[in-house]
């Protein structure tokens, strides 16, 4: 039995591995590399990103606690304005459905 000649042949574009038969052309196996730990990145980028994620997160928070302190301004600025109508008009009952055929 004469043993096959066997090629080992990585790709330029993906890193796999192929090992393909000489005399037929075949691909006898087919090994992806693996992916490094995190896609590729270092340690220092991945803090880099957590650091800059955790500045985003406290500026948001930062800009809803002032819209929130905002907001309880302009509904205490309305709801005295409301209240300063109220005082100003007199009380009308309110119109029946009858009254407006």
């Amino acid at each position: 039995m004469a043993e096959t000649r066997k090629l080992t042949v990585r790709c330029p574009d993906c890193a796999a591995e192929l090992v393909v038969d000489a005399e037929t052309g075949t691909i006898l196996s087919h090994r992806t590399p693996k992916a490094p730990l995190a896609g590729g990145h270092s340690f220092d980028s991945l803090f880099a990103e957590l650091d800059s994620g955790k500045a985003r997160a406290e500026e948001l928070f930062e800009r809803e606690k002032a819209a929130l302190a905002d907001r309880d301004r302009l509904l205490d600025e309305k709801f005295r304005e409301a209240l300063k109508r109220a005082e100003e008009e007199p009380d009308l009952p309110p119109k029946r459905p009858f009254d407006l055929d």
